[in-house]
């Protein structure tokens, strides 16, 4: 009778961990979620899209989004804006810009008209942000890293993203989920840069990114390298363009529609790195 009652105990444990599993996923589905996503011009390609030649039909990120929404039942909305502006702050993304804008001028006002992550965090429950691909241009660690400096190297980055992390861990409940650098061409740079660049897109997925946090990835720079040091021939713009193809952009959009759902929806557990389904 003990351990008929026992085996009850652990069906019901069970049961109710389930459903409470469904109902959270559930709840998250039904909330309301307004994403941002701050980037420059190969950003840009990418949530804009192109219009399919076969079908006519707009193939973008707003319109992926909405389709999932009339699919699904959801209520998710994303709007984009260049981070950060030419002026006054200049038109420069790079991880000092992030970690200059966002830790170390923080706060409720914004800085040189640029919003902190205190006042897009009231706004967005999901901020999205990437690099464009002069982040690529890293140049060889002096041996002397320094957290405020806007020389892209490897030791400086590695500080900035550190601080960035701290920053984005004080607001829990925002999702925020980071490209992987954008790939210049190979005829843009050196073997050795490319390498530097690759090294610090690797610490990023291998030891930057926590497992269990509201930081999550989305691996770009695996999606235009393909495993190699450079941005592919054919999804480069033009010869010596560093910026994608609005071809490679409409192959990229159920990748990136994909991860930034499933972050919502499953803290990204059900898609890899790259917005392929993991099932």
């Amino acid at each position: 009778m003990i351990i008929k009652y026992r085996l009850f105990l652990i069906v019901m444990v069970i049961t109710s961990s389930i459903l409470n599993a469904c109902e959270n996923t559930e709840t998250q589905k039904n909330k309301k979620m307004n994403i941002a996503f701050l980037h420059h011009s190969t950003g840009g390609i990418i949530f804009n899209g192109n219009s399919n030649a076969e079908t006519g039909l707009k193939i973008d990120i707003p319109t992926w989004i909405q389709d999932y929404n009339t699919k699904h039942g959801t209520s998710y909305s994303i709007t984009e804006n260049a981070f950060p502006k030419s002026k006054p702050y200049g038109w420069n993304n790079y991880p000092y810009d992030y970690y200059n804008i966002w830790v170390k001028n923080g706060g409720e006002e914004p800085y040189k008209e640029e919003p902190t992550l205190e006042i897009l965090t009231k706004e967005f429950n999901m901020i999205i942000f990437k690099h464009c691909f002069p982040v690529s241009y890293v140049v060889e660690d002096s041996g002397q890293a320094d957290i405020n400096s806007e020389v892209r190297s490897f030791e400086n980055y590695e500080l900035q993203y550190e601080a960035l992390k701290k920053k984005m861990h004080r607001f829990p409940e925002t999702k925020f989920l980071v490209w992987t650098g954008a790939a210049l061409v190979k005829e843009k740079t050196s073997r050795e840069t490319a390498l530097r660049a690759k090294k610090f897109f690797n610490w990023v997925k291998d030891s930057w990114d926590e497992e269990g946090d509201n930081i999550f990835l989305w691996d770009f720079y695996e999606l235009e390298t393909e495993g190699g040091l450079y941005l592919k021939p054919e999804y480069q713009a033009g010869p010596n363009d560093s910026h994608p193809t609005v071809g490679f952009a409409e192959k990229m959009i159920p990748l990136f529609g994909q991860r930034i759902v499933d972050v919502i929806e499953n803290n990204g557990n059900k898609t890899n790195l790259v917005g392929i389904k993991d099932y």
